[in-house]
């Protein structure tokens, strides 16, 4: 029998890593609030510069390393889509709205003959 492996939730570095990552984000964010007689340059200097750090150092964790993978995979994925001619999406557009106005009018004959039996045939309520 093959030993299972256990997969932690996060040793203390990686989780220093992501609060590193927040505590940045928000500190560009709290520069932006408190520069505002500063000036606009330096306001979104002061955003954009938090917000870079806070992404470069959750890309350098272990959750950014994977979010990275999880994005390659992704793209390759992607990249064996076999997409429709603009021909044969077109002709599933229209079958699609044809279906969608067909049970458009079902449903409306259906409500209206519902509310004829009940209304006027069984109740007996005159418009």
């Amino acid at each position: 029998m093959a030993a299972s492996q256990i997969e932690t939730v996060g040793s203390g570095i990686e989780n220093a890593k992501l609060a590193a990552s927040v505590l940045l984000v928000l500190a560009g964010l709290a520069g932006f609030y408190y520069a505002s007689s500063q000036g606009v340059w330096v306001q979104w200097s002061l955003l954009i510069l938090g917000v870079a750090l806070g992404v470069g150092v959750f890309l350098i964790s272990e959750s950014g390393k994977q979010l990275i993978g999880f994005g390659r995979e992704s793209w390759r994925e992607l990249s064996k889509v076999v997409w429709p001619a603009r021909k044969e999406a077109m002709m599933m557009t229209a079958y699609v709205f044809g279906f969608v106005v067909i049970m458009a009018l079902f449903l409306w004959l259906t409500d209206k003959t519902l509310e004829w039996v009940f209304y006027d045939l069984i109740l007996g309520w005159k418009k």
